[in-house]
């Protein structure tokens, strides 16, 4: 089995490839699912949370995200504490989630912060998704609420685009939804291709 890394900034469309390469029968990881997840549900990232930020981090319903978000969005210090006790459990998770999954010929890994959460070490290939900028803003106010200068400011904190395709293995330029399925049905064989050059 190969493991794929996929990701792409807000609007780049990385959820939606995502979910075509699993509609070929593709298992998928996302991490942003399984992070919250863990936050709520294992003993020791609760424990590491409640330790950096305080008894006030859970309510009686789980993570107060809104508290936790106070905490780390405007201070990069305490993003870094706070990612420093959740990514190795993520990592540790899609470590046992790949042993579920290990008659695959391959899985994707999705992750907006492949390459700043150091994930691309573990996955054997990485697939970035880009779209044009104006594109890309577009699609996500059309499908938040937000504004344009929201998600621009959003944009601005995460990789640009000429970035990721240096880092990636493979990129996919997500211009419409025809062009994007012709390219998981092309990608989807040359990942089969290459995890059966591996057995």
């Amino acid at each position: 089995m190969i493991r794929i890394g996929v990701t792409g900034g807000i609007g780049s469309g990385k959820t939606t490839v995502c979910r075509m390469f699993a509609e070929l029968g593709v298992a998928v990881y996302d991490t942003d699912s399984h992070a919250k997840a863990l936050m709520n549900g294992d003993a020791d990232v609760r424990a590491g949370i409640v330790e950096a930020f305080g008894g006030r981090s859970y309510t009686a319903e789980g993570l107060d995200r809104a508290y936790i978000a106070s905490q780390v969005f405007t201070d990069a210090v305490r993003l870094k504490r706070l990612n420093s006790i959740v990514h190795p459990a993520v990592k540790a998770d899609f470590g046992r989630w790949c042993g579920l999954h290990a008659d695959e010929e391959y899985v994707l890994l999705e992750s907006a912060i492949l390459f700043e959460a150091g994930f691309e070490h573990e996955v054997d290939l990485t697939l970035a998704v880009v779209a044009p900028h104006d594109l890309r803003v577009e699609r996500t106010c059309r499908r938040s609420g937000l504004t344009v200068a929201q998600v621009e400011s959003r944009m601005a904190n995460q990789m640009p685009d000429d970035r990721l395709r240096s880092l990636a293995d493979y990129t996919i330029e997500n211009m419409s939804l025809e062009s994007l399925r012709d390219d998981v049905v092309r990608l989807d064989r040359i990942f089969r291709d290459e995890a059966s050059k591996k057995k």
